[in-house]
């Protein structure tokens, strides 16, 4: 299996993360936890097919998946290829014209957004390219073509910073209050430029943070305490709807 990151070019890296090269040359099934990015992904060899969340099926060569607020299981097949596209949390918005809240959990063909005609142009460089630097240049062509001049919500970006400085702890009126705007308008617009409203962000910036930053000897009820919950079992649910397992299960696989 190959996963390598890639840093963009300096005018693409306002609004992407990296790209990733993923390679897997035996038939496999995976989980996926829920992330920050809104994801592109582009196949050059091989398929894929989701088997847990919405949009159950095989997944087209070229797809967009938004948020998601719990686990994703994948199947591919054997010798797979993909250039995978991590968007920053504002960067999405610079490409597509719909609010970004209406793909939340979705995992849809491109060719919905973008003209099939331009798509297949890619997908025919893309099969031909035979080096990494190749096909990156490939989807960084297409991006910068589809790039739109719009100027970045200052306030919705401030928000993203609050959220991740509190490891998703901070409550949605305390955020309002900072930013001196009434929760209402702050969640339309958060949810149109990120892609789902600031506590479901929140609860993926929190349970992230569990999960990256895990404390050996913290009991349950403190972790779930320090994670800025004020009820066990609330915690464990959370945490079970994103990843499939308790806590303990989790942790303890992890630890094998």
């Amino acid at each position: 299996m190959r996963f390598e990151k890639h840093i963009p070019c300096q005018a693409l890296q306002p609004y992407i993360k990296y790209f990733v090269i993923s390679e897997i040359t035996e038939a496999d099934e995976y989980k996926v936890l829920p992330g920050t990015s809104v994801v592109i992904g582009f196949q050059y060899r091989g398929s894929l097919q989701k088997t847990k969340g919405a949009g159950e099926g095989r997944l087209a060569s070229a797809g967009i998946t938004g948020l998601q607020d719990s686990y994703q299981v994948f199947k591919n097949s054997a010798d797979i290829g993909t250039v995978l596209v991590f968007f920053t949390e504002t960067g999405a918005s610079h490409f597509f014209k719909i609010p970004l809240n209406e793909i939340f959990t979705q995992s849809l063909s491109l060719d919905i957004f973008i003209p099939r005609s331009i798509i297949e142009i890619i997908e025919e460089q893309m099969s031909e390219a035979k080096t990494d630097n190749r096909r990156i240049h490939i989807i960084e062509t297409f991006l910068l073509s589809q790039l739109q001049q719009r100027e970045t919500d200052n306030l919705v970006s401030h928000a993203i910073d609050l959220i991740i400085n509190s490891n998703g702890t901070l409550r949605i009126g305390e955020l309002s209050q900072r930013l001196y705007i009434s929760q209402s308008p702050l969640e339309k617009r958060f949810r149109k430029i990120v892609g789902a409203t600031p506590k479901k962000y929140s609860s993926i910036i929190r349970i992230n943070s569990v999960i990256n930053n895990p404390v050996a000897d913290k009991s349950l009820t403190e972790l779930g305490y320090a994670s800025g919950y004020f009820d066990q079992s609330h915690f464990i649910k959370d945490f079970k709807t994103f990843t499939g397992q308790t806590p303990e299960q989790f942790f303890s696989s992890k630890n094998q």
